[in-house]
């Protein structure tokens, strides 16, 4: 009979040999660990499944998703996109790379409404792009800003990303959430610097507009997006100032999406019809990785393959920096494969015990791994931000155009990312600080 260690190799192999033909990633996982499990416990090792699935089924605290993943849609039927982009051409219109610093503002602002990275790119991808390509922009800032501005999504709270791992971890999500904030918007302001130094070094790559407004016609435009923002101060301080549970928060950013739809006259029983059916469809997608996540991160508990792999690495005698390190690079490598939810799945059981025993705080190890999975959505051959940007260019915007356009920012978030593990006060900062 096979060892506990071969067939948990096996089991790994077989999860990325279905992944890759096309089976979803929680069925693919589902599958392969229920095989390993009736091999090395029988019939009876299969209640794994049962007692995985109900545990993470009555967690109050998941009851979250589908509220925050309402909220986004329902604020995206609001049509603040389109308000956004208005704010940022008459607020940056006129000076050099100014669309593409407002179009990383607008991203930013995004990855606060919705929890995902696809959103802000799709959206700026059609209006943004177009846009700033026919003013002339270079195709290397034009797109470079809308891809690493949409992969913010899953840095900024509230982030869908960030529930997952926390769920297979443990580790709170309402401190996730708040760790996220001050890389985050370090982050963007790297883009902006970025941007803004090189464009106004060369300004052919960012031609200004030549339209101008007035002071008081800006400030009017603000009006149109006070109520987004304001919710989401609301959402977020609730959960800061410990007047809600993200849960609770999650209900209150729900409701208040609705009114935003309602006072920007957006709202009908047919669009709230949708909403709702397209948000049921991704919080089932989602319950579905974590059922099988959990089932894995009980399986490996049973198989005792956590207390092995942390001997392991203590056998290694290297520091626990040197130890995280190699872990932040297995996640770069990973990231160019897979897709980050399958990524969460497949390493976090593993990596999260012997994160916790080196003496690494949960809540920092999780905001590091999130900065590295903006990475992967950028990252060639399977950067998920680069085939939607291909999916939706205009024509003359070739594969190579893409490619070419992320790589000063991989850079820069390789260099917060090295920032936050130099300082992690910058991540942990705000949860000690939380009530």
């Amino acid at each position: 009979m096979m060892g506990n260690e071969i067939v948990v190799i096996l089991t790994v192999i077989g999860f990325i040999i279905s992944i890759s033909v096309g089976i979803p990633i929680a069925f693919s996982l589902l599958f392969t660990t229920s095989i390993a499990i009736l091999y090395l416990f029988g019939p009876k090792g299969l209640l794994l499944l049962y007692s995985s699935a109900y545990s993470e089924g009555i967690n109050f605290l998941l009851l979250a998703i589908p509220l925050f993943v309402f909220m986004a849609n329902m604020l995206k039927s609001s049509g603040i996109a389109e308000h956004l982009y208005d704010i940022i051409h008459k607020w940056f219109g006129n000076i050099p790379g100014g669309l593409a610093i407002g179009t990383v503002i607008i991203c930013t602002i995004f990855a606060a409404i919705t929890g995902i990275s696809s959103v802000a790119t799709v959206t700026m991808g059609l209006i943004s792009l177009p846009e700033m390509l026919r003013r002339g922009y270079n195709k290397t800032i034009a797109i470079g800003c809308i891809n690493a501005g949409g992969a913010l999504g899953i840095l900024i709270p509230p982030s869908i990303i960030m529930v997952l791992y926390g769920a297979v971890s443990g580790a709170s999500i309402g401190h996730l959430f708040m760790g996220g904030v001050i890389p985050g918007f370090i982050l963007c302001g790297f883009y902006i610097l970025y941007i803004g130094i090189r464009c106004f070094l060369r300004p052919e790559l960012g031609p200004p507009g030549k339209e101008t407004y007035s002071i008081k016609e800006k400030i009017l435009a603000l009006k149109a997006i006070a109520l987004p923002v304001l919710l989401i101060i609301m959402v977020l301080g609730a959960m800061y100032f410990g007047i809600a549970t993200p849960t609770e928060a999650a209900g209150i950013g729900a409701f208040g999406a609705i009114v935003t739809s309602v006072v920007y006259k957006r709202f009908s029983w047919r669009e709230l019809l949708k909403v709702s059916r397209d948000s049921v469809h991704l919080t089932c997608m989602i319950f579905w990785l974590i059922f099988g996540a959990q089932t894995f991160t009980s399986f490996l508990a049973y198989a005792g393959i956590q207390d092995m792999l942390h001997q392991f690495f203590l056998s290694l005698h290297i520091s626990r920096w040197g130890i995280m390190i190699f872990i932040q690079l297995v996640f770069f490598i990973l990231g160019m494969f897979l897709d980050p939810a399958g990524i969460i799945l497949l390493t976090t059981p593993v990596f999260a015990p012997v994160v916790e025993k080196l003496g690494f705080d949960l809540v920092w190890f999780g905001v590091l791994f999130t900065i590295n999975m903006e990475m992967a959505y950028l990252t060639p051959p399977f950067g998920f931000n680069l085939f939607i940007m291909r999916g939706i260019a205009p024509p003359g915007v070739t594969m190579g155009d893409i490619y070419r356009s992320i790589t000063p920012f991989v850079i820069l978030q390789a260099t917060c990312l090295a920032l936050v593990m130099v300082f992690p006060e910058l991540a942990l900062l705000l949860p000690r600080t939380m009530k």
